[in-house]
């Protein structure tokens, strides 16, 4: 019987050469970035107040990253859904693909500033079913479970969204769910944990 080689198994094993300062990727300093890369770290700085998540990493690619951050920035101020719809909304995509630093972040975002109860934000991160006492927040829910399940969203759900919502409403809950969709696959690519800091800058 051959006895397995611990040593080497564990040296096989020690991934430390593939993770960043966030995730796999590896941050640039702000003193150290291109002026092209600075440009975009400001200019999401600026908008947002800081450089959070997903954000540290688009500015690697500076001109993307500045096309992006205003859409981020406009449902923090400007959005005509309230905090707790964009939380509920947020929290089923996010939990729908899985993204672990994004489902953890927001399902505390949720809690503390959307003022929802930890057992729904849970819900919506895990798949589960739940349902809300407002009517809006209802149908945030709704609308936004069939569209991160790819189902057909029927007439009568669709002409309820558009009472409670509005149009404006309902693109609001749709390119949301595509923000966060394009959050949650950048954070995938690098493989952030739910536990993951950053440089602080």
């Amino acid at each position: 019987m051959n006895t397995p080689d611990h040593s080497a198994l564990e040296k096989l094993l020690d991934s430390s050469e593939d993770v960043g300062t966030f995730g796999r990727y590896e941050e640039t300093p702000v003193a150290e970035m291109s002026p092209e890369m600075r440009e975009a770290f400001d200019f999401t700085k600026n908008l947002r107040g800081l450089v959070p998540g997903p954000h540290k990493i688009w500015v690697a690619n500076p001109k993307l990253s500045k096309t992006i951050v205003p859409t981020g920035a406009y449902f923090q101020t400007a959005s005509t859904l309230s905090k707790a719809e964009i939380e509920i909304a947020t929290c089923v995509i996010c939990g729908q693909w899985g993204a672990a630093y994004s489902s953890f972040e927001h399902e505390k975002i949720g809690v503390h500033l959307g003022h929802l109860e930890p057992a729904k934000c849970a819900a919506l991160v895990a798949g589960l079913p739940t349902s809300f006492d407002d009517p809006r927040e209802q149908i945030v829910y709704e609308l936004s479970s069939a569209l991160a399940e790819a189902r057909v969203v029927p007439q009568y759900l669709y002409r309820r969204a558009q009472e409670l919502l509005g149009d404006a409403g309902i693109v609001d809950v749709t390119v949301l769910m595509g923000w966060f969709t394009m959050v949650s696959l950048t954070l995938m690519a690098f493989d952030v944990p739910s536990n993951a800091v950053g440089l602080k800058q």
